[in-house]
């Protein structure tokens, strides 16, 4: 077996046998990681509080057939303070579900790293509307996981402009001509809201998404959006306070 060393994020975790666990990761050189940890659940484990979900880890790790087997595990940033707060680790769960979604194994993943670790930091300054931290995660996950959204341009013919039909499918704003008949335009300040979402930063969205209508909207666009290109809605969504 290979010995090799990697930093990643604790997606989540699970049960094997009496002591042991098997957690997955995302890593920047390797993408999704499966990997055991044995003897974790024990009292008095080496690994102590290190492998939990939203960790910022630095591992070794020996490649195995099926699972690798984690046997260090230094704790860069813990990002304890999301999980102690049930709106945060709502927030949190639905991030790593969407990246778990996305990631793949034995594929470089720094952008995805890079952008979960924002997504996760933006939570422990505990924004007066963490939902919307995670509406933005989102939007800008479906970009790093090749699905931009259009926003300044038709998404079908590409004519320049803020055109107020927003096509899921299409992936993107509709130009009338290309919009389906019948088809119901968004509000502005949705629209604005989805481009703040997009690409501004962390630190101003509370400011941006002040007014609640255009926060829902955008919100629900997001969760459609997500949803349709992954396949399935994420299960962790509901949980979150909105």
């Amino acid at each position: 077996m290979a010995l090799y060393r990697e930093q990643g994020v604790v997606l989540r975790t699970y049960k094997l046998g009496e002591t042991d666990r098997i957690v997955h990761l995302l890593t920047q050189g390797r993408g999704k990681v499966r990997a055991v940890v044995k003897g974790v659940r024990r009292p008095g484990s080496r690994f102590g509080g290190r492998l939990e979900p939203f960790s910022h880890v630095d591992l070794q790790l020996y490649s195995g057939r099926n699972l690798d087997i984690i046997t260090q595990a230094e704790l860069i940033t813990s990002f304890a303070a999301v999980r102690a707060d049930f709106a945060l680790s709502a927030c949190g769960s639905t991030m790593v579900e969407a990246t778990d979604r996305v990631a793949q194994e034995d594929e470089r993943a720094n952008s995805l790293v890079l952008l979960l670790l924002a997504g996760l930091r933006a939570l422990t300054q505990r924004p007066a509307l963490p939902s919307v931290v995670l509406d933005a995660f989102l939007l800008r996950l479906a970009s790093v996981a090749g699905y931009h959204p259009y926003l300044d341009a038709c998404a079908t013919c590409g004519t320049p402009g803020r055109h107020r039909v927003f096509g899921v499918a299409a992936g993107g704003v509709l130009c009338p001509a290309c919009a389906p008949p019948g088809s119901r335009p968004l509000d502005v300040s949705a629209l604005a809201l989805l481009g703040e979402l997009a690409g501004a930063g962390w630190d101003g969205l509370d400011d941006a998404a002040a007014e609640p209508r255009a926060r829902r909207a955008a919100a629900a666009l997001v969760h459609s959006f997500l949803t349709y290109h992954l396949g399935r809605p994420l299960r962790a969504w509901e949980l979150v306070p909105r």
